[in-house]
């Protein structure tokens, strides 16, 4: 039993240790879905936009009242999500908020107006990093041209990463749940095709145990054309449990520009259609912006040849709308060629001088003796021939 409890205690260690920094900026924004990845420890990082929102002649069944209501809104507002990592590089906090101001226009069953300012979201939640792939470096590869640049089929398998969080209920009348604070549970999962190309695909439980439960898939597909510019595509559909309304299917697209390591700006578009032909449309833009506190950790071990090895962790990883993409190009160099100082932590360190032999000492001390007798000797028989060929 004790070697299983030791492993599972390395196991779990190593997980928690796992890097998940990187030297830009990673933004959910402009899209939807979300990475598996964290921040990194002592990162805060704040993703807040602005919106405006148009709904069409929106019809939906009330169950409780039995009757159809019909109405098309106008929104303007603002999104703001904050997110750190603390503990553990896996493992994410995040507060999502949208501050919205709304207007509809009801058609059925009578005409009326009702309007509402405030909270229109707000759930707390964590995310945790279940599982990473390793990918093989091609750049290593100098043999075969066709191995350096043939695809690495462990670029299918996907990193995974769980979410749970809660949906308060301070929110308007206009947004208000009827059954009070609920759970959401999500499960976020990435590809990363290239070093360009990222797929992300996000399952998401939303309302859990209430009558407005849903259901929601996100696909999203992000392509950097260089360093400071990515485009993506999203597809995103609603699947709700409660009867009368009806399924809704969003497209959108749009784009990001890494204005410094710590910050992003970005703009998209959206299309959101239901299955009764209704239909929406959402233009935003927004910055995301991070204070990085984040240390490296450095680790001194002992080797076979008495030297230290020192690795930092600051292993990178692709993200969602972002570029994380070229986390590994911008470590080399940041805008306008300077390099990025790198943080250290102080370290305790020892002496790495090879132990004493003793016995192997005490011979070669024997030996040099030796070998100044004998030149002494040499020196002596030098003089008495020397004196001898004087007299002769």
């Amino acid at each position: 039993m004790k070697p299983f409890l030791t492993a599972l205690l390395i196991l779990l260690l190593a997980q928690f240790s796992y890097g998940q920094y990187t030297e830009v900026i990673n933004s959910r924004r402009p899209g939807f879905s979300g990475t598996p990845y964290s921040v990194g420890t002592k990162v805060y990082q704040v993703e807040a936009g602005l919106f405006y929102k148009n709904v069409g002649n929106y019809l939906i069944y009330d169950p409780v009242l039995e009757e159809n209501f019909a109405y098309s809104s106008n929104s303007i507002g603002t999104d703001i999500a904050f997110r750190t990592g603390q503990f553990f590089e896996r493992l994410e906090f995040n507060l999502d908020l949208a501050l919205v101001s709304e207007s509809r226009e009801y058609n059925l069953p009578e005409k009326y107006s009702r309007s509402g300012f405030g909270f229109s979201k707000l759930n707390i939640g964590a995310k945790y990093l279940l599982y990473k792939p390793e990918y093989a470096d091609k750049s290593k590869e100098i043999r075969s041209w066709k191995a350096r640049h043939s695809f690495d089929k462990k670029r299918l398998i996907p990193a995974v990463g769980v979410y749970a969080g809660l949906n308060t209920n301070l929110l308007t009348e206009l947004h208000k749940n009827p059954e009070g604070i609920s759970p959401r549970f999500g499960i976020y999962t990435q590809n990363d095709l290239s070093n360009r190309l990222i797929v992300l695909f996000n399952f998401i439980a939303d309302k859990v145990f209430t009558e407005d439960a849903e259901n929601t898939y996100i696909f999203t597909v992000t392509y950097a054309l260089n360093q400071n510019w990515s485009i993506f595509g999203e597809n995103q559909g609603f699947f709700y449990n409660r009867k009368g309304r009806p399924n809704d299917f969003q497209f959108g697209a749009g784009g990001a520009y890494l204005i410094s390591p710590n910050m992003q700006a970005d703009l998209s578009v959206r299309m959101i259609f239901d299955e009764r032909k209704d239909n929406t449309f959402l233009i935003g833009g927004g910055l995301s912006w991070r204070l990085d506190r984040h240390k490296d950790k450095i680790i001194a071990a002992d080797t076979n040849n008495d030297e230290p090895n020192i690795t930092q962790e600051k292993k990178g990883f692709f993200n969602t709308i972002t570029f994380g993409l070229f986390a590994g190009q911008k470590s080399k160099s940041n805008k306008g060629g300077k390099m990025r100082s790198v943080k250290t932590s102080k370290v305790k360190t020892r002496s790495l001088e090879p132990p004493v032999n003793k016995k192997a000492q005490k011979a070669r001390k024997k030996q040099n003796k030796r070998l100044v007798e004998e030149q002494k000797k040499k020196e002596k028989a030098q003089k008495k021939y020397n004196k001898k060929k004087e007299k002769n």
